[in-house]
Order: C-alpha cells, then structure tokens, then sequence
C-alpha cells in the first residue's frame, strides 16, 4: 500500500508543479487553487508513504516521478522542446525508479 500511496503522491507533485507555473505567480485563482490541494496532498501522500519506507528510497521515487511527469506533460502540450536524448533521460529516470521498487 505505501507503494501505490508513493506513486499517487509522485503524480500529484507533478501536477503542483504544472500549477504552480500556471498560477503565474499566484495572480490566477484556479491554477493556485489547484496548486494548494495538490502541494497538500501530495505532501501528506509522501509522509504515509514514508512510515513504511526509507526515507531516501521514497524521496527519490516521489521526485523522480514527479519530474518525469512533469517534463513529459510541458513537452506534449508545447511548453518544452522534446528530443530523442531528452526522451532516453527520462526513460532512465523511470527505470531507476522502477529498479528501486524491484531491489526494496
């Protein structure tokens, strides 16, 4: 269960992240909204996760989820430029983290 609260968490920083960048310095109330919900949830998603898990293993998943996720979205909808290596970088950053599942 802390697995699957892990990664709930990962993908909700992700979506903090692409709200805090929409809310335009907290000058849009739906994005800021959303940043708020989601920074709170995913904050509390990791600190369940992390009862169980080592802190490190769970800090690296919960950011690496994060990051990929949000880089992938900013490069589907436009706002990033994406490129065969930017692509292979990510993917290494998920198979870390999936190697980090496989060897706890």
């Amino acid at each position: 269960m802390a697995w699957f609260v892990l990664v709930v968490s990962g993908v909700l920083e992700s979506v903090w992240a692409t709200a805090l960048s929409k809310s335009e310095g907290f000058s849009r109330l739906t994005p800021t909204i959303i940043f708020a919900l989601s920074l709170a949830l995913s904050m509390v998603g990791l600190a369940v996760a992390m009862r169980e898990l080592p802190v490190g293993t769970a800090y690296v998943v919960w950011v690496g989820i994060g990051a990929v996720l949000t880089v992938a979205y900013a490069m589907v909808t436009g706002a990033e430029s994406a490129s065969v290596l930017k692509i292979l970088l990510l993917a290494g950053i998920v198979g870390c983290v999936v190697g980090l599942k496989l060897v706890h």
